[in-house]
């Protein structure tokens, strides 16, 4: 099931859509809108498993090794721009978690644009993992991918860098070995009560919601409560505004054109039926601008672009081609929550990749002698790149 792409999209758009049904006594009319996230998932889950493509063994993603490479040098490079960036971030601006836990929005002096780059922290942990060749800069590289998000309460690059470094455990493990499911168990434990008590610093009680929930979710704890409103707000809201026949193109032109506006949902026109509770899956800009046509064809351009992450992953694997998948897969798992894959602050991520792969390509191949060396020298040649 890990090497199928649709793992990744379709289980998880399921997984919101049942969860939909079990914790909202849902209208009629907004069946539908969770039907069709549901259906679409359904075929393309079929289709994949019919036709799709497949990703590499665990041996093959075990066989490569990095430390010491050309693209370690590069990916490791780029991490500790990304830590400084982070330390920036912390040092400038108020801590959320220690300041006011109310400020995790607070984007204004140009922290904004420090945070489009603290946001790569959830890559520290694998760059850590496959490029780090001491242990305490493989240490230091986890921890600040996990311990950066807590800080400034970022729930999503909690999940991201936790996602992450599970997904890279589970491919790189020695295939003679179980799969790490008591670890993997653990940091999707961590990840969940991590997230409900930041939820709860972040947006306090859950009491002032107003929306039909059922009598399933008025039993549960408050943290279980943080997790099912988590999962499921976005297919509710994307069948609310099926439903309403809302149509609004501009949330749409703001994510997708860089600096065109603000993304924010919250305190606009939209007829949500709790404002405070404003997701709405990846393809719900995608519904309020060109109907219900246009979120099946955003999903299913979603998948393209997993499908094309995966075809990557060819041997011998690029350290940058793992992360552009470790980014698709991460997106498409949260695809029923928020919009994350059709922005430009994604595209840009993937273009980055794609640039330092090109530049480690360039750089001198150390383990190649120069032209006229005698075998003798080759031999006591010191390797510094592949």
């Amino acid at each position: 099931m890990l090497r199928l792409p649709s793992t990744y999209l379709a289980p998880p758009i399921l997984l919101s859509c049942g969860l939909t049904l079990l914790t909202y006594d849902l209208p009629g009319s907004y069946l539908e809108g969770v039907l069709l996230l549901a259906m679409t998932a359904f075929v393309i889950m079929l289709v994949d498993l019919l036709f799709g493509a497949r990703l590499p063994t665990f041996a093959q993603f075990r066989a490569h090794g990095y430390v010491g490479t050309r693209e370690a040098f590069v990916a490791l490079a780029f991490a500790c721009g990304v830590m400084f960036f982070c330390l920036l971030d912390l040092t400038l601006y108020p801590i959320p978690l220690i300041d006011n836990p109310a400020s995790y929005a607070n984007m204004e002096g140009g922290h904004e644009h420090i945070r489009h780059i603290s946001d790569m922290c959830w890559a520290l942990p694998p760059i850590g993992l496959l490029c780090a060749r001491s242990k305490w800069l493989r240490n230091l590289l986890i921890a600040a991918g996990l311990i950066f998000p807590v800080l400034v309460i970022d729930r999503n690059r909690i999940f991201a860098s936790l996602f992450s470094f599970a997904l890279v455990v589970m491919f790189r493990r020695d295939e003679s070995r179980p799969l790490p499911w008591k670890t993997v168990g653990f940091l999707a434990l961590t990840g969940g009560v991590v997230f409900s008590v930041l939820g709860m610093l972040r947006s306090g009680s859950l009491d002032t919601v107003t929306l039909p929930f059922s009598a399933m979710y008025r039993a549960a704890p408050q943290g279980v409560k943080w997790l099912l409103l988590y999962v499921s707000a976005g297919p509710y809201n994307f069948g609310a505004m099926l439903a309403k026949h809302y149509s609004n193109a501009s949330f749409l032109i703001n994510q997708v054109v860089p600096m065109a506006g603000s993304i924010a949902t919250a305190g606009t026109g939209i007829p949500l039926d709790a404002p405070n509770i404003n997701v709405g899956t990846e393809f719900f800009p995608f519904l309020m601008a060109l109907g219900p046509v246009g979120a099946v064809a955003s999903i299913l351009a979603l998948y393209a672009m997993l499908w094309w992450s995966v075809r990557r992953l060819r041997s011998p694997i690029s350290v940058f081609s793992w992360l552009i998948f470790l980014r698709m897969s991460y997106v498409c798992v949260m695809s029923p929550f928020a919009p994350q894959a059709f922005t430009w602050t994604h595209g840009g991520f993937i273009a980055l990749c794609l640039v330092m792969q090109v530049l480690a390509a360039w750089l001198p191949n150390r383990r190649a002698p120069p032209m006229g060396m005698t075998h003798a020298a080759k031999e006591i040649s010191l390797p510094t790149f592949q």
